[in-house]
């Protein structure tokens, strides 16, 4: 495709992400329109009282979701946990505890398909949550993503209790990341009981602008009854430190 065609590609979507009131938990990674940096888009949603009863918080470079009022969490292991980490050169994103699965193997020397593959998506049938996940090499500039859904041709007689617990884990490698672009994965093609899981390949969105700029615009893309916070990591191509920036729709 020329960039023309791509730039109306990721426009279209863009509106769709718009359109769609319930697209879930989602991550983005691109590339600034002038090369400058490489980006980390991450989003959090919410219908229930328990996954609305949360806020990021950046602890350096590290992003976590922390309860406004912790005496009301219910599954805290799917709603609490560190969203973004950093490990050496390798800058992680992710829907859930998964992170810290993600870290654990660079640390080790091992690749983030060997984590995700000891993971399954979340336990909170009948919705089965996928576990997206993502990274950005900030020395090389590649990239990845994942995704891991519920597999529901499981037969039924390996279910445990009826419940889907085998997955179907789907990695994109990226060489790199395309300028101005980016590509994204979210848990929930759309609204429904139960929630729809996204399906197919990672959707290319639009990057126009830096900074506050471009964190405002997806706040507005996203579904204001819904929506509840979201957060921006600038990984600057020339070495220096990135930076964090957060919006979030509740405050303690």
């Amino acid at each position: 495709m020329d960039e023309a065609t791509l730039q109306q590609t990721a426009q279209t979507h863009l509106e769709r992400l718009r359109a769609n009131p319930y697209p879930g938990r989602g991550i983005v990674l691109g590339q600034t329109a002038g090369g400058t940096a490489w980006l980390q888009l991450y989003w959090i949603m919410g219908r229930s009282e328990n996954s609305r009863n949360r806020v990021f918080v950046a602890d350096g470079q590290r992003l976590r979701t922390e309860p406004l009022h912790p005496e009301k969490v219910e599954n805290p292991e799917l709603v609490i946990y560190n969203a973004m980490d950093v490990h050496e050169a390798h800058h992680v994103v992710t829907n859930g505890d998964q992170t810290d699965t993600v870290m654990d193997a660079l640390r080790r020397g091992a690749g983030p398909e060997d984590a995700l593959r000891t993971r399954r998506h979340e336990h909170d049938a009948p919705h089965y949550t996928p576990r997206i996940s993502g990274g950005v090499h900030a020395v090389t500039g590649s990239a990845w993503l994942a995704i891991l859904k519920a597999d529901h041709t499981q037969p039924a007689g390996s279910r445990d209790g009826g419940v889907v617990t085998q997955s179907l884990r789907q990695f994109h490698e990226f060489e790199a990341l395309p300028a101005g672009l980016g590509w994204c994965l979210t848990t929930y093609a759309g609204d429904g009981s139960p929630l729809p899981s996204y399906g197919g390949e990672p959707m290319l969105l639009p990057l126009s602008g830096e900074g506050e700029e471009l964190i405002q615009a997806f706040w507005g893309a996203l579904n204001a009854e819904n929506r509840v916070a979201l957060a921006l990591k600038t990984i600057p191509c020339n070495g220096s430190a990135p930076t964090l920036r957060i919006m979030n729709q509740y405050s303690k």
